[in-house]
C-alpha cells in the first residue's frame, strides 16, 4: 500500500475517533473544569504512547532535540481540547462538529501561509462537496434548520480551538525533524500536559476526583487513549504524507459519525434525507482519492 492510501485510512479512523469525543464529552462537560481533565488526559494519553513506543524499540538517541517545537505542537493541541469541552458545556455535540467542518478551509489557508502548499481544482471542490454534506448532515436534512442557523456562545467558544487545530496541522510537516509519529506524539503531549499542569494547577487540586461520576472515568480513558494518544499518532501519521488541506478534509466525516455515536447512546436516529449528506462527504473523499492517483501519471 503505498504512503498516501495510508495517510487515508489514517484519517478515516481519526474522524470516527474524534467524533466520540463530541458525544462523550457532552455528558460530562459539566462535571469538571476543561483544562484540569485536559491536563491528566495528556499526561495518561503520555503513559500509553510510551508504552506504544517502547513496544516499537524505543524512541532513538537525540528524538528529542530542540524541545521548544513540542511546546509550540502542545500548547496549540491543548488549547483545542480545552475549548472544545469549554464549548461543549453549552453546545449540543452535533453542533460543535458543525463548527469542526470549518477547519479543513482554515487549514488549508494556514498551509498556504507556513508551507506554501496550494490547493488544486480538484481538492477545492472537494472540500466545497463535502462542506455541503457535512452541513446537510449537521442540519439533519432541514433547510429551515439550516436558514435559522445562529452562532451559540459554546460554538463560538469552540470556534477558536478550531483555529488552533487548523495551524497545528500544518506545523507538524513544519517543525517535525525526521522523528517518528510516535516520538512526536509523545513529546507533544508530554509538553501539553506540562504547559496545561501549570495553567490549571488550582483547578487540578481543587477537583473532587473520588467523587466524580463515572462517566467522567470512561471519558478520560477514552479521550487519553483513542481521541489523544491514537488520534494524535493518526494525525501526525498522515500529515507526514498527505497535504494539509487534504488531512483536515477528512473532519467532514466527524458530523456523520457523531450522529452515529449519537444513535449508538440512544439519542435517536435520524431521518434517511440524511443518507444524502453522508454521500456527499463520501464523494468529496473520493474526489481526494483520485486527485491522489492523478497526481502520480
Amino acid at each position: 500500500m503505498n504512503p498516501a492510501m495510508m495517510g487515508h485510512l489514517a484519517m478515516l479512523a481519526f474522524s470516527a475517533l474524534v467524533a466520540g469525543s463530541f458525544s462523550l464529552g457532552s455528558l460530562m462537560a459539566n462535571e469538571i473544569d476543561p483544562a484540569a481533565f485536559t491536563a491528566v488526559r495528556f499526561w495518561l494519553a503520555a503513559v500509553f504512547v510510551g508504552i506504544l513506543a517502547q513496544m516499537r524499540g524505543g524512541f532513538g538517541k537525540g528524538s528529542f532535540k530542540a524541545p521548544w517545537r513540542f511546546a509550540i505542537l502542545g500548547g496549540l493541541f491543548g488549547i483545542y481540547f480545552v475549548l472544545m469541552f469549554e464549548g461543549l458545556k453549552t453546545a449540543p455535540p452535533v453542533s460543535v462538529a458543525a463548527v469542526f467542518t470549518l477547519v479543513p478551509l482554515m487549514a488549508a489557508g494556514f498551509a498556504w501561509v507556513l508551507l506554501r502548499q496550494l490547493l488544486t481544482p480538484r481538492m477545492a471542490l472537494a472540500l466545497i462537496i463535502g462542506g455541503f454534506g457535512a452541513l446537510w448532515v449537521i442540519f439533519r436534512a432541514d433547510l429551515n434548520a439550516l436558514l435559522r442557523f445562529d452562532i451559540g456562545r459554546g460554538e463560538a467558544i469552540y470556534f477558536f480551538g478550531c483555529v488552533a487545530h487548523a495551524i497545528y496541522t500544518p506545523m507538524v510537516r513544519r517543525l517535525n525533524r525526521g522523528e517518528t509519529a510516535v516520538t512526536f506524539t509523545f513529546g507533544t503531549v508530554i509538553a501539553g500536559g506540562a504547559l496545561l499542569t501549570a495553567y490549571a494547577w488550582p483547578e487540578i487540586i481543587a477537583a473532587p476526583w473520588a467523587r466524580l461520576p463515572v462517566t467522567v472515568w470512561i471519558t478520560l480513558f477514552y479521550t487519553a487513549f483513542f481521541a489523544t494518544a491514537v488520534t494524535v499518532v493518526l494525525l501526525q501519521f498522515a500529515t507526514l504524507r498527505l497535504p494539509s488541506a487534504k488531512v483536515m478534509a477528512y473532519t467532514y466525516l466527524t458530523p456523520s459519525w457523531v450522529i452515529v455515536w449519537e444513535i449508538a447512546l440512544g439519542n435517536g436516529i435520524p431521518p434517511v434525507l440524511i443518507l444524502g449528506g453522508v454521500a456527499l462527504t463520501i464523494l468529496a473523499l473520493l474526489l481526494l482519492l483520485r486527485d491522489d492517483s492523478a497526481t502520480k501519471g
